[in-house]
């Protein structure tokens, strides 16, 4: 059996991830979001989804950009 290596929990259906060159072992998504999904620069939560990008940071949302100076970012047009 294949150990998780967020939370150390032995699992029969874990599952593996290659990431920039290294292997990476879960027993769930939820452990797999803790280790590998970026940061929103404003608010700190961990961005599933696409997110946006701008001077080189990451943030959940456009409002987040914004509150952190970003101009010209939009969720939806």
């Amino acid at each position: 059996m294949a150990v998780c290596e967020t939370c150390g929990n032995e699992y029969d259906k874990a599952f593996e991830i290659s990431m920039a060159g290294s292997r990476h072992v879960f027993d769930s998504f939820e452990c797999a979001i803790t280790a590998l999904a970026p940061t929103c620069s404003h608010c700190g939560c961990r961005i599933v989804g696409h997110g946006v990008e701008a001077d080189g940071s990451m943030f959940c949302c456009a409002n987040c950009a914004s509150e952190s100076g970003i101009k010209g970012l939009e969720d939806r047009v």
